[in-house]
């Protein structure tokens, strides 16, 4: 694959990733988190059976590999959708996607946390933009009419979505290993199966208790691709382009969330975009730049993102 091409997959796998953020909205409205989540894991497997098998050049996985697959779908799957879901369902998508372009700034500090990786003065000034772009939303006025309880609600939902920001930028630490380890359909179909296997007995109880017939056509139709873009085109995108593109180099195309999330809140789900939202929203892409920028030197290959 040339480099142009695995830049495409980047870009495309997360103006995806921007787009259900949004569109997950008018579906925990209609669905329970919980449910919604496992419904989401059945159909993505259903799509992609045959990605499961082993192909014959690949090597059998080793206990670490095994591991990380599981962490990687515990975290960047399992949490991540109760996190997400929960979270916008208080929130608006717009705020969301403020929050959420914290990703790349919350990466290179795991970064420096866990693989104990420099952390140069840009990216500090990334992490504080990120943290001010986060900060200027939390203080932003409540819309006309809102109670009390209404801004509590919102407040607990944008600190949900900040703990998805989390589990992403784990899973973004964790995916580079496995890309050199395991085909990309490999990866998306496995950690798939263990998100269905960690949600099913939520989604069994939540199932028994609601009542399907009440949710419209148009409901279904975008939980279909809600499940598809989450659990298959976005990470098998992601995957394949950082198997040729360096992961810190990758980051870049984070931007693409932010931006995609809040176009989709505002003209697909009329959202307002108040200057204070615009500023925050400005103030949180400066960190995406600031964080993913590459310098003049090309790094033979980090850690980065997928969803």
């Amino acid at each position: 694959m040339n480099r142009t091409l695995a830049y495409a997959c980047l870009a495309l796998s997360m103006a995806l990733v921007g787009s259900y953020v949004a569109l997950s909205k008018p579906l925990t409205a209609a669905l329970p988190v919980f449910l919604l989540g496992w419904l989401r894991f059945g159909i993505g497997g259903l799509a992609m059976p045959h990605w499961l098998k082993k192909p014959a050049s690949e090597a059998p996985m080793s206990a670490q590999t095994r591991k990380l697959l599981f962490l990687e779908s515990f975290l960047g799957n399992f949490l991540f959708s109760i996190c997400m879901l929960f979270g916008v369902s208080m929130t608006s998508a717009v705020s969301a996607g403020v929050i959420m372009a914290s990703i790349p700034a919350v990466v290179a500090l795991m970064s420096w946390g866990f693989l104990r990786e420099r952390i140069t003065a840009r990216v500090w000034m990334a992490l504080a933009c990120a943290l001010g772009g986060i900060g200027l939303l939390a203080w932003s006025r409540a819309p006309a009419g809102a109670t009390d309880a209404d801004t509590q609600h919102a407040l607990l939902g944008n600190l949900l979505v900040f703990c998805a920001v989390l589990c992403e930028s784990a899973y973004a630490v964790i995916g580079k290993k496995l890309t050199g380890a395991l085909t990309p359909r490999r990866i998306t179909s496995l950690i798939n199966l263990w998100g269905f296997m960690l949600m099913t007995p939520l989604g069994i109880y939540t199932a028994w208790h609601f009542d399907f017939a009440a949710v419209s056509t148009n409901i279904w139709l975008l939980l279909v691709f809600y499940s598809l873009a989450a659990s298959v085109w976005t990470v098998w995108l992601w995957m394949t382009g950082l198997k040729r593109i360096p992961a810190n180099l990758a980051g870049i195309f984070t931007v693409m969330l932010p931006i995609t999330a809040t176009l989709v809140g505002v003209l697909a789900l009329g959202e307002k975009l108040s200057g204070i939202r615009l500023l925050a929203l400005a103030i949180a892409l400066a960190s995406v730049v600031l964080a993913t920028l590459p310098t003049g030197k090309s790094p033979a290959g980090s850690a980065q993102p997928s969803a």
